[in-house]
């Protein structure tokens, strides 16, 4: 696992960062977990565990739990889950490409398209507690009873003590793993993907490989990363643009900014990681390539090493920041707002400020249709600052779109492009130097979505909603997948208005046509 730097300023300011953490002694107080790094007044031990560690304890309980399932044909897996685990274990399966399901969506239609094969071939991993694994976890266990199956014998839960998931489980009988720290390599990640087939010794033996080098001074992999993030903050350059073209590992970047930003992203600063973007050249860019000579900081290893190392570089950022990595003081407020907005008889989504064809426009607009709202979000973003697109619909949706007959494969790649509202930020892009990332809702708002609260004041916000054609009831709760959606939505805008960051609401009203409307909006800009 190694670490090179390709630019001579970077490599000057990390040299500088990493000589004055190692005088202080951080390597290896990072290694062993002291709490006094983040708090000068707390307790001087390292707690129960080491916060970087292989948990190799884990791989005879993953064997008990998987071979039998494994035996008996369940071998669509699907994991309901939220943020960074979630976003590990596909990567792991990525990399390995085997086969996994990730619900972390509400979305009614993404939810009934999964799983690809029968209930009676299907095991489900309960890996979260948010209001949108409560409600898919209902939904698979209605399911399963309506398919005269037992959801005892289709689910296995990833829960801490005493959760309300963890009770949940123990009352319908379903085996439980217990959580451990959310990490990367933790029982969230690692369950699924070996259940899909992954290689997870393999995993885990090449995080041990790295694993050593985590507390020395020198040769240290996660401090020579982590130097040259927070290096390059605190000099300005804060936007971390990750490329990960032609690299073997897939899936990384998700995660990373999954990361990253929730770690960074609070009291006004923060690290802004932005995925699948092309190089801007601009100031407050620094550019980290995972394969090849590419980027500002190249970063060389496989899939283990790089989780372990990834999770050390963003603790020495936030240390150099001056924040905890661990807090997330403003990430629950949407899912408040959004818990207070379902309560409601009808949810507030207000009368639009303009309509053009099947888009509705909420929030302020001067503008006179739908090209002219997007130019002023565009003008609109400060010059340190960036544009967040959030989607809150089925980001699998795309491929269902209609392809000509005879269509060969780049055909058939542009069709669903152009269907898919994820091609929104590549079009943006290209009309401002400035970083355009794009999520989609939920999962953007426990991965990217502590930063977008709790990071610097320069953010603009576009969120794409869309009506439901059909429907799914939550079992045991008094709203739709489809409610649920777009309260998670409004939630989200109301977090952001108390905080004074501009957002804008598009509204679909029909998805399919309001994504082809949308996108070809974006190329009169």
């Amino acid at each position: 696992m190694e670490v090179h730097y390709r630019d001579e300023g970077v490599a000057a300011a990390a040299s500088s960062v990493a000589g004055r953490l190692v005088a202080d002694g951080v390597p290896a107080r990072l290694a062993a977990g002291d709490p006094t790094l983040w708090d000068e007044d707390a307790e001087g031990d390292t707690g129960a565990e080491q916060p970087f560690r292989v948990p190799r304890e884990l791989l005879a309980e993953l064997d008990a739990l998987v071979a039998p399932r494994r035996a008996a044909g369940l071998t669509e897996v699907v994991l309901i889950a939220a943020g960074a685990p979630a976003l590990a274990a596909e990567a792991i399966c990525d990399t390995a490409d085997v086969p996994l399901t990730v619900l972390d969506t509400a979305d009614p239609g993404q939810v009934r398209r999964a799983p690809a094969g029968p209930p009676a071939a299907t095991v489900v991993v309960a890996a979260a507690g948010t209001a949108e694994a409560d409600a898919c976890l209902r939904v698979y266990e209605e399911l399963f009873e309506r398919s005269g199956l037992a959801p005892a014998e289709h689910v296995v839960a990833v829960a801490a003590p005493g959760t309300p998931l963890e009770r949940h489980a123990r009352e319908r009988g379903y085996p439980v793993l217990p959580a451990g720290d959310g990490g990367a390599l933790s029982a969230a990640a690692l369950l699924p993907a070996a259940l899909a087939g992954a290689d997870v010794a393999r995993l885990l033996d090449d995080a041990a490989e790295v694993l050593p080098l985590l507390a020395a001074g020198t040769g240290n992999p996660g401090l020579d990363l982590g130097a040259a993030l927070g290096g390059a903050a605190l000099a300005g350059r804060d936007k971390l643009l990750l490329e990960d073209r032609l690299s073997p590992v897939a899936g990384l970047p998700d995660w990373i900014e999954a990361l990253v930003a929730g770690s960074t992203g609070k009291q006004g600063r923060g690290i802004l990681p932005v995925v699948g973007a092309d190089p801007q050249r601009v100031s407050d860019e620094l550019v980290v390539g995972l394969a090849d000579d590419v980027g500002d900081v190249r970063v060389d290893g496989r899939l283990g090493a790089q989780f372990l190392v990834w999770e050390y570089a963003t603790d020495v950022a936030a240390l150099l920041l001056g924040v905890d990595p661990d807090d997330r003081p403003d990430a629950a407020e949407a899912d408040r707002a959004a818990a207070a907005l379902l309560e409601l008889p009808e949810l507030p989504t207000g009368a639009p400020t303009l309509v053009d064809g099947p888009v509705e426009v909420h929030g302020p607009a001067g503008a006179k249709d739908l090209p002219g709202v997007l130019a002023e979000l565009l003008r609109a973003i400060p010059g340190d600052g960036y544009l967040a697109v959030t989607a809150h619909l089925d980001r699998l949706a795309a491929f269902d779109a209609p392809v000509p007959e005879g269509a060969d494969f780049e055909q058939m790649t542009d069709a669903w492009m152009m269907a898919d509202a994820a091609t929104l930020r590549a079009l943006l892009a290209l009309r401002t130097d400035r970083p355009v990332t794009f999520g989609w809702g939920p999962r953007s708002l426990r991965t990217a979505g502590q930063y977008h609260k709790g990071g610097p004041q320069n953010g603009v916000f576009l969120q794409i909603t869309g009506e439901v054609a059909e429907d799914v009831a939550v079992p045991g709760r008094p709203y739709t997948l489809g409610r649920l959606q777009l309260a998670q939505a409004l939630g989200d805008l109301e977090a952001l208005a108390t905080r004074g960051r501009p957002a804008v609401r598009l509204h679909l009203t029909d998805r399919a046509a309001g994504v082809a409307h949308l996108l070809a909006a974006a190329q009169e800009v």
